[in-house]
């Protein structure tokens, strides 16, 4: 279903502390509270916690992202993401490495937990309807795919990612009957008022389509 790319600095990401891992909403106590995360009162580190701080964390964990370890990414990610459980950032990186090493369920979770503290985040809405896809959830999948492409319609992987959805979901609806209204690509801006209907959510059946990577 195409490849998940990296929201970056170069313009895909909606919030200015993307890459930050103290610039999402509501990180009050900067690079000091990541510090002191991973040592105790007196200063020690803490039983099982890896070397350094947040920003260390989160910066090995892109690293290891981007060279294709996205598993021990995780790791240091997750660390990260329980010292600054607001950070956008941490989030969204965790959510990759997640979703790269297969624990769909999980990056869907975190995804989703940053495309509802800002909706019109369309890299978010982009990584919960792969995510979605990838679980099975099809209906889920088209929406939050239509509400990429409606905040971002030049991606062409957001477009063929919702054409992989609606391509499957077209070929449930002709092996098992109707799934709803078929939904069709909004204009910029505008959300995808087409739903299925909510009996036929879950109806089971249909290919998962192509690996989202």
């Amino acid at each position: 279903m195409g490849e998940l790319p990296r929201s970056g600095s170069g313009g895909d990401g909606p919030d200015a502390g993307r890459g930050d891992p103290h610039g999402g909403a509501g990180n009050n106590g900067g690079r000091a509270a990541g510090s002191s995360a991973s040592h105790g009162l007196d200063g020690a580190a803490a039983p099982g916690a890896p070397a350094g701080d947040v920003y260390e964390w989160f910066r090995r964990g892109s690293e290891l992202l981007t060279q294709g370890h996205p598993a021990a990414a995780e790791q240091l990610l997750a660390r990260a993401a329980q010292a600054e459980p607001r950070s956008r950032s941490v989030r969204e990186a965790l959510a990759r490495a997640q979703f790269d090493s297969g624990s769909y369920r999980a990056a869907l979770e975190n995804f989703r937990t940053v495309a509802l503290e800002d909706p019109a985040d369309h890299y978010a809405q982009f990584g919960w309807g792969l995510a979605a896809a990838r679980i099975g959830d099809f209906e889920t999948s088209a929406e939050h795919l239509a509400l990429a492409v409606a905040l971002r319609p030049g991606s062409d992987h957001y477009r063929a990612a919702l054409r992989q959805t609606r391509a499957t979901l077209r070929a449930r609806a002709g092996a098992f009957g109707t799934v709803g209204n078929e939904p069709t690509v909004p204009d910029r801006g505008v959300r995808d008022s087409a739903r299925p209907a909510p009996e036929d959510r879950g109806r089971p059946g249909g290919p998962e389509g192509d690996d989202p990577r």
